[in-house]
């Protein structure tokens, strides 16, 4: 099965999508661009929920998330970031805190963002995947973290399935998916077998082949949010440690 577009820029490890960012140094940089757009998108969720839980209404945050992002992809914006912080993830979240406190209340953020749409949120969706509790800075960044985690692995999930279809397989991955998902009822190898046409070992062997190219999508994916590619294992550590 022969990988996608996407699969072959997110291994291509010489030059991350966030160190192509930094390279660039300039977000009018049509290839910086393309890449921190890309980056951006993982995004949207967890920066929306921070701003959540720091006490905005559902729709100032959907605005104020949007007006972020207009601003990130403004010229020279990305003039503050620091090579030291090699992780988009962290990056990102220092860049929200200090826009929001610019921002002298929501008009002014408006105004910087232009209301323009930066990228395409059904924001109703997103509020329903996103639960909130009383505001608090520490929670808020336990929420960022973790719905950063949801988004890495949706996400992971997503290119698999663009891998498969890209094959004409996309039927399979539908039944044989489901051995990935704990506590699935309908896991079972021979429930999967007797859907997809095919014996039980078959299955066993196709989910522990799904398994081991999820793991390796997962770090690629990974990977394109870092400066150093050898920090994945960190990363992916404390992406599992947010979702626990």
């Amino acid at each position: 099965m022969s990988d996608n577009k996407d699969s072959r820029q997110a291994g291509d490890f010489s030059v991350t999508r966030w160190s192509q960012v930094m390279i660039a140094g300039d977000a009018a940089n049509p290839k910086s661009h393309e890449a921190l757009s890309e980056l951006c998108r993982i995004y949207w969720r967890p920066l929306y929920a921070f701003i959540r839980r720091r006490g905005y209404s559902s729709a100032d945050a959907h605005d104020l998330t949007q007006a972020f992002f207009a601003r990130l992809l403004e010229k020279n914006f990305l003039g503050s970031a620091s090579p030291e912080r090699g992780r988009f993830r962290s990056y990102l979240l220092g860049a929200l805190k200090h826009f929001l406190s610019d921002c002298r209340d929501h008009d002014q953020a408006l105004k910087r963002g232009g209301g323009a749409i930066m990228i395409p949120i059904d924001a109703e969706s997103e509020e329903g995947r996103v639960k909130f509790e009383p505001v608090d800075e520490n929670t808020a960044e336990k929420m960022y973290d973790r719905q950063w985690g949801l988004a890495i692995l949706e996400k992971t999930m997503s290119a698999m399935q663009d891998e498969f279809k890209a094959a004409g397989k996309e039927k399979y991955f539908v039944e044989l998916r489901k051995a990935l998902i704990p506590g699935d009822s309908n896991s079972s190898y021979r429930e999967i077998a007797e859907k997809i046409g095919t014996s039980e070992g078959n299955v066993k062997v196709a989910v522990h082949r799904l398994r081991r190219r999820y793991r390796q999508l997962l770090r690629e994916i990974i990977v394109q949010t870092l400066l150093n590619p050898a920090d994945a294992d960190d990363e992916i550590k404390h992406l599992f440690s947010a979702l626990g």
